[in-house]
């Protein structure tokens, strides 16, 4: 098959498809790769190491487009690219659909076969290709929370960990899935007072028994949510429904509940965000604020470590990208029901029932 790796557009998005070590996977199981380029370059790989590997370099993500089978991408592809995706081609990447008409409505224009990351399952209904960004963007979100408590980015002025005879900063995470339990245990090693909630208690129970004794547990509602907000400084929105919208559980009033100062990190935005006031930002301006509470809502929070980023994500997207190279993506399928549910929209047809219940459009089933 013929794989086309372009160079992501996205503002600041420097992570890449795949790494030189994939790339030479794919070439030595028979396949031609096309690299974009300097496609690499952001996340740390030169265009010699692709070469290296045994890919061909080619000048434009236009030239990437029109010669690979199998384009392999990071984030979604944005306006300038939807003129490029063809009938009948597969596109394997985060799309977040159930977030963007505008990039549905444009997928199922152009006939493509799209794969999403993040609707990929395993046998124990995980989400693999989405775990391992996950992991990253919940780390970052305390590492960008607590950055933004800095009274010169327009924060209280707090030190997430305090220091002996001051008390440490109060972190509040929603949802305890990876992001949450990645933020808990990065704010937790930082030393914050650590409250996790979620709506499974069996989660909550694992959460109890491994975390540091500096995280608690909380059963979410809006009741608790509400009592722990005033006296919160960070909160993390990490809920996920996989492949629909994110439910608001922090409401525009409920943020004016928050002192001024105090910080919030969606991590939910590419799913549309869980809390009302967000909006999608990016890396070049991160922030905006809300009632004088500062809200952060990168869209793609990993990119901004693209090379530890871009490792782990090939580690987790090479054996599928394997896969649907060598077998085709419908044969692919067919044998591994988990790549299949990462099939959202195939030849202008909405597959994937989130999707299609985000937006009111006509669901087909994939057997059909």
């Amino acid at each position: 098959m013929k794989i086309g790796i372009p160079k992501e557009i996205k503002n600041n998005e420097n992570r890449v498809g795949a790494t030189p070590a994939g790339v030479k996977e794919l070439v030595a199981q028979g396949h031609e790769v096309f690299v974009q380029h300097t496609a690499g370059e952001g996340s740390g790989f030169p265009d010699s190491e692709y070469e290296a590997a045994g890919a061909t370099i080619l000048p434009t993500i236009e030239d990437i487009y029109a010669r690979g089978e199998m384009i392999i991408k990071v984030k979604e592809p944005i306006a300038p690219e939807y003129p490029l995706v063809r009938k009948g081609q597969v596109l394997f990447t985060y799309f977040h659909f159930a977030s963007d008409l505008e990039l549905t409505e444009a997928m199922i224009k152009s006939g493509a076969v799209c794969i999403a990351y993040e609707t990929v399952t395993d046998r124990d209904r995980r989400l693999p290709l989405l775990i391992p960004m996950s992991e990253v963007a919940g780390r970052m979100s305390i590492q960008e929370g607590a950055r933004f408590l800095e009274k010169p980015q327009g924060g209280r002025g707090v030190l997430l960990g305090g220091v002996p005879g001051v008390k440490p900063a109060k972190v509040l995470v929603l949802g305890a899935g990876v992001v949450g339990r990645n933020a808990a245990l990065m704010a937790a090693g930082l030393g914050a007072d650590v409250t996790i909630t979620d709506v499974n208690l069996a989660t909550l129970r694992h959460c109890a028994d491994v975390m540091p004794k500096n995280v608690k547990t909380l059963y979410s509602s809006r009741h608790n949510i509400e009592t722990e907000l005033p006296t919160t400084d960070l909160v993390i929105g990490s809920v996920l429904v996989p492949g629909a919208k994110a439910p608001h559980l922090v409401t525009r009033d409920m943020v004016k509940m928050m002192r001024p100062g105090s910080v919030m990190v969606d991590v939910a935005v590419d799913q549309g965000g869980c809390f009302e006031t967000t909006h999608p930002t990016t890396h070049s301006e991160p922030t905006f604020e809300v009632d004088g509470v500062i809200q952060y809502a990168v869209a793609n929070i990993p990119g901004a470590v693209p090379y530890t980023s871009t490792l782990a994500l090939t580690n987790a997207t090479l054996p599928y990208a394997l896969r649907l190279a060598s077998l085709g993506w419908e044969e692919a399928c067919r044998k591994d029901p988990g790549l299949a549910e990462g099939v959202n929209i195939v030849d202008g047809k909405v597959v994937y029932k989130a999707v299609a219940e985000a937006f009111d459009l006509p669901y087909t089933p994939l057997s059909l």
